[in-house]
This record gives structure tokens, sequence and C-alpha cells, in this order.
């Protein structure tokens, strides 16, 4: 749970225009003390992104996702979330590790692609601290407001009330571009009811014809630009989705076990994305470039020791298997990923043993030129 700063609304006052503003400039400095990169801040109104959101729930693209509709309202009207509110005050934090080795994990189909975002420690820790930190700061320069912060964790419309602050435009994958930045980047907020002074919105859009997002796309995820069906996402297949994944899908995952970045590895603004300096987003080594037999021999322990502080836990065991089931399915045939395979055809769990079939099924051809009992 979030932890909110508040201090009581009676003691309130009436800053004038010249304190808020002044408020809003340290505000902005203090962040970018804190290791965010851009500030941005805005009213409640979630405009045009209101019917946007119900018409992509309505289309039931969110999938299994039920939290997406469940607090109705709440999450595209922040003072129905948190009463009083009345300011959003958006933060980006850029998160690209320096040695990420993207494109050559992706064509290694021996190796596990995992979303870049995730190699090293769990950003919402992280990012929530830091939130906390700078409400401390407001709150002792102003007091008498509410704060509460938010990171990925509550229903918020974050992406939308970020392009109403000006920290960057809806790019046609649906994530929001900043020409500085790219993609690579994570989001947090600030609902408070500090009457702050409001950034413009960034309005361009700087897509123009490209559709790069849109063509690379593994599973062909996008109904149109700017709208995204998750269940079809390999992101929401491998992180969000619990059970049996559709076996269409399967062969185009490749060796994708925990999300995908290739509309952001394709998006020509990503050119400009800068390599973080924080040491909580480093890279642990044994999700750099990780052999795929070697992580499905893990045990529950050890993938619970090594995910430890990890978003990779939110996926759970299972489907950690189940992920990587389907990437040896798609490896190249070899005794050593035949022979993990039928050893985990005895599985207890029928999502990872029906899983692991369907990857020995993709090497029968090859089962009688391969030699099980060889360790080549």
């Amino acid at each position: 749970m979030n932890k909110p700063i508040a201090t009581s609304a009676s003691d309130k006052k009436s800053p004038s225009s010249s304190d808020l503003q002044a408020l809003a400039t340290h505000i902005k400095a203090w962040a970018r003390e804190l290791g965010f990169q851009q500030v941005g801040i805005t009213d409640v109104d979630p405009g045009k992104h209101e019917q946007r959101f119900i018409q992509w729930l309505e289309n039931q693209y969110q999938g299994d996702m039920d939290y997406m509709g469940k607090h109705g309202s709440k999450r595209y009207h922040p003072d129905q979330l948190v009463e009083e509110t009345s300011r959003v005050i958006s933060l980006r934090m850029d998160y690209l590790p320096e040695d990420s080795r993207m494109i050559e994990v992706l064509k290694d189909k021996n190796k596990g692609y995992i979303s870049r975002y995730t190699l090293g420690r769990d950003y919402h820790k992280l990012i929530r601290k830091r939130l906390n930190l700078l409400t401390q700061k407001i709150n002792e320069t102003m007091s008498g407001f509410n704060f509460r912060a938010f990171v990925d964790s509550a229903p918020v419309l974050e992406r939308a009330f970020a392009q109403k602050s000006g920290l960057g435009w809806f790019g046609k994958s649906s994530m929001i571009i900043n020409r500085q930045a790219g993609t690579y980047f994570f989001l947090g907020e600030i609902f408070t009811n500090i009457p702050l002074p409001i950034d413009p919105p960034y309005e361009k859009d700087h897509c123009g014809q490209c559709t790069e997002c849109l063509d690379k796309c593994p599973t062909n995820a996008f109904v149109s630009p700017y709208v995204l069906d998750a269940r079809r996402c390999i992101s929401y297949l491998t992180i969000e989705l619990k059970g049996t994944i559709p076996e269409e899908l399967r062969s185009l995952m490749g060796n994708r076990i925990f999300g995908c970045d290739d509309c952001q590895l394709v998006c020509p603004w990503n050119r400009f994305s800068k390599s973080s300096n924080e040491s909580d987003f480093s890279p642990r080594h044994q999700f750099t470039t990780p052999d795929l037999v070697d992580l499905f021999n893990w045990d529950e322990e050890t993938f619970l020791k090594l995910t430890e502080g990890s978003a990779i836990r939110r996926a759970g065991y299972e489907s950690w298997l189940r992920n990587i089931a389907i990437a040896l399915g798609n490896a190249p045939s070899s005794a050593v990923v035949i022979k993990t395979l039928k050893e985990k055809q005895d599985h207890p769990s029928d999502i990872v043993k029906e899983h692991v079939e369907w990857a020995l099924a993709q090497h029968e051809d090859k089962l009688p030129l391969i030699d099980i009992t060889s360790k080549a």
C-alpha cells in the first residue's frame, strides 16, 4: 500500500500565486535531486482519455485484468479516488540499463529474453520511497495540504496524466514517448489538493507516418494505432495471464519469457534514450543473458531466492516454468533441450505439463535424429 503524507485540512492556508509558482519550481528541482528526470503538473480532468479507456474496456482488450475496470471512474477521476485532489504531479524516471544487450539475447534462441525494465531491483519500492521523500519536502514548505503517492499500484490512468502534464505524447504503441528520452522510463504520481500552476499538455504527435511498433509486434497485438489488445500482447501473456496461453500465439512468442520490448526496440525515438545511473536498475547477472535450460531447472526455492526484490516474482513460479517451456519449444532442437523438457513431463502442475507437451511436440520430427542420452 502507498503511504499518504497528509496534514489536517483545517490548517490549510490560501497561498498566493507567487508562492504556488515558487513551490512548483522547487518541486521540480527537488525531484531532479531525487533522481527523476522530469516533472509535470496537471489538473484532474482526464479529457479525451476517459472515453478512450471506457471504449477499450468495452472491447474487452484488458483480457483477464479485471482490476482495470474494477474501480469504475476512480481510475480516470483522481478526485474520486482521493477526495479533494485537484492536481496530479506526474514524474518520469529513466530505467534503461547501460549494458542491456537486447538484440543479442533476442537472436539467441537458447537464451531467455526478460523485459529490460525488470533486470534490476523492483522499481515500485525505489520510486515510492523517492516520492514519499518529495512529499515530505513539499509538506515542510507548505503545510496543511494532502498528498498521496502512486507507483503503478492503484487505479490511476497514469499515461493520460503524464501526457496532460507535458511529459510526452501517446505513441502508436500506446506508450508515452518523450523527445529527449524515448520510452524507457517509469511513471509515478502524487495526488494533492495544492492548487499548483498547471503545465501545458503535450499535444503534438511526433510519430508521423512511422508504424514500426505496429508492424514489428511479434503477435500482432495492435488493433490499430494507439490501441493495444492486451490479450495478444506478450507482456500480458507472460506476466498477467494465469493459466493456458493460447496455442496459436506460442510460436510467435519466441524466447520472450517475461515481458516484451519489441515495440520499444524499433521506435526511432529510442535512439535518444539515455542509460540510467540508478544502481538499483543495474542488471542482475542471472537475468541479462540467461540460458533457458538453466532457468527451467530452477526449483521453486531457487526461483524465490534469485527473484527476491525483483518484479519477476509477479509472474509466479508456475507461470515462469510455463513461459520457459514455450521458449524451449521455440528453441533449436537439441538433446539437452528435449531431455530438459522430458524431465518436467510429470510436473505436478497441469499448466506446466500442458506447455511442456506442446514444446516437445515442436521437436517431434527431430526426435529420431537426436540421441537424448547425449550431453551435446
